[in-house]
């Protein structure tokens, strides 16, 4: 099978905006809240991403809901959700 980098990124944008911060009714991906999703061969992905704000009560359901959702793309083997509060 090919791996179409840009295909898998494309299917896991379509999946982060699915996922949203309970307090507001906007999804991540559009938030602007995804600094940088790394895919590799390998099916691995890397995901950067910060918070509405860094108390934010819900940061590990969000961090999980993108994780679990991330990996049940087609063609990721593994996601790695790092949270950076930089740039603000």
């Amino acid at each position: 099978m090919d791996f179409d980098k840009f295909a898998i990124e494309e299917r896991i944008i379509a999946m982060l905006k699915t996922v949203f911060d309970p307090e507001i009714p906007v999804n991540v991906y559009d938030l602007g809240l995804i600094y940088k999703i790394d895919v590799e061969e390998s099916g691995t992905v890397s995901i950067d991403m910060t918070l509405t704000a860094p108390n934010c009560p819900a940061a590990d359901f969000i961090m999980e809901d993108v994780r679990q959702k991330v990996e049940s793309v087609q063609g990721v083997t593994a996601a790695t959700i790092n949270l950076v509060f930089e740039p603000e």
